[in-house]
């Protein structure tokens, strides 16, 4: 008789599609609200954006348990740097705490695939894209989750970053007014949609610029 082998795992892919674009002096972050688990739609009403500081926004896709312990976790630790330093975390040193945060759980790691967003000291965008173990790099646009093999080559059509190897070094942050940019995400999640089964319902999108922190909806077909 052949031995039957446990298949139990504690993670589940949630599904869902994230994306990221840095302007100028903005940044645009956006997501689809579906929660999947196989077949199944477990609700058409989740957000995936968090906001983590007054100008440090993060969509995540994954495992949405993950995510809410790592959103949690971050926003513990938000509040310690604001009692020791009397002051918000800027975009760029949250970049780098969540970036530890993962790599400290990567023997048994957060599920998590994020795209963090924000301005930096100067108020120009900036887009954090990384891996379920913290490698992450400073991009002009990014895209994580189920739709993101769709939705990034489309991306490179229209926003093609320079080569980081490039000298001197190019700004990463894309040529778009802000906009073209919530356009561009419109088009890219109306497309990735029609393709991916985990992505739809409803987009929602959150602009940062110097003016505050912005949100707005678009329906997605729901089948």
């Amino acid at each position: 008789m052949t031995k039957q082998q446990a298949n139990w795992s504690p993670y589940d892919n949630n599904g869902g599609s994230c994306v990221a674009i840095a302007g100028a002096d903005y940044c645009v972050i956006a997501a689809d609200t579906r929660m999947s688990s196989g077949y199944n739609i477990l609700t058409r009403e989740y957000s995936k954006i968090c906001k983590l500081a007054d100008k440090a926004v993060m969509a995540s896709s994954g495992f949405q348990a993950d995510v809410n312990a790592l959103q949690k976790h971050l926003a513990a630790r938000h509040l310690t740097y604001q009692h020791q330093h009397n002051k918000q975390m800027s975009c760029p040193a949250m970049a780098q705490l969540l970036s530890n945060t993962l790599y400290y759980k990567r023997f048994f790691p957060y599920y998590a695939f994020n795209v963090l967003g924000g301005l930096d000291s100067e108020g120009k965008g900036c887009v954090f894209t990384y891996d379920a173990v913290g490698s992450y790099e400073r991009v002009g646009y990014s895209s994580q989750g189920s739709g993101s093999t769709l939705i990034i080559p489309f991306l490179d059509n229209q926003l093609k970053s320079p080569s980081p190897l490039l000298l001197p070094a190019q700004d990463a942050v894309t040529p778009l007014s802000e906009s073209e940019a919530v356009d561009l995400v419109k088009t890219v999640f109306a497309s990735a949609t029609e393709r991916d089964i985990y992505t739809g319902d409803k987009l929602e999108i959150v602009v940062l610029n110097a003016g505050g922190i912005h949100r707005e909806y678009m329906e997605l077909r729901k089948d």
